[in-house]
């Protein structure tokens, strides 16, 4: 990406982000500007390292940038875990726009873990831990406000590989295509179906939603 293309990107995204998920105007200045760094990065290690399928930076923008972003109004707390988060998505972009929030970004590929760091670090993203390890066996001192994944297949899978890491009153948080009836009616015992938001994402057609998950009051 040449830097008038990413000029071209920020200024895109200077005037996307106020529509997207309610940032101010006065902010949404500056993380446009982190937002196309880290397309810019994403898209040059993408060549080496196949962190994404999707190639074409004008595509990253809406199934990237502006789906991550969608989730944005539905985190809960200060502290935020991001389950197979692969190049980032959708921890960095929501690390750049919710700074006072403490974002831990786990996966398990080390092509993938090496970019993340590369990336937090060009950003200089404080807020931004990284992790390589798998999820069902990771644990940690602190558990989490806001459990959040974009790749599991199943919403039972989901609960059952990271229950461990939500807080008590904590929430998980899936974000999915179709409502997916099928996968909450399977949901194990001691969770329960929150809400279920149908998301319109800016320049991205079919359908979204994103599902939140809470324990039960009899669960342990």
């Amino acid at each position: 990406m040449t830097e008038a293309d990413r000029t071209a990107l920020t200024l895109k995204l200077q005037q996307a982000l106020p529509q997207l998920s309610g940032i101010a105007t006065a902010d949404s200045d500056r993380f446009a500007a982190r937002l196309a760094l880290y397309l810019s990065e994403l898209e040059k290690w993408n060549r080496a390292y196949n962190l994404t399928a999707v190639r074409d930076t004008a595509a990253m923008l809406p199934r990237h940038i502006y789906d991550s972003l969608s989730v944005l109004p539905r985190l809960q707390g200060s502290r935020v875990l991001d389950v197979g988060t692969g190049a980032g998505l959708p921890g960095i972009p929501l690390a750049i726009c919710q700074p006072g929030t403490r974002f831990t970004l786990l996966d398990s590929n080390g092509k993938k873990v090496r970019f993340l760091r590369h990336v937090t670090g060009m950003l200089a993203l404080p807020n931004v831990d990284v992790v390589q390890a798998r999820v069902e066996t990771w644990t940690t001192a602190l558990p989490f406000d806001t459990v959040l994944c974009r790749a599991f297949t199943s919403l039972a899978d989901f609960v059952r590989s990271c229950a461990h890491l939500c807080a008590a009153d904590g929430v998980l948080l899936a974000m999915k295509g179709k409502y997916p009836l099928d996968e909450i009616a399977a949901l194990p015992s001691g969770w329960q179906l929150r809400s279920a938001t149908s998301v319109q994402v800016h320049q991205l057609e079919g359908e979204r939603h994103i599902v939140q998950l809470r324990r039960t009051e009899a669960a342990p």
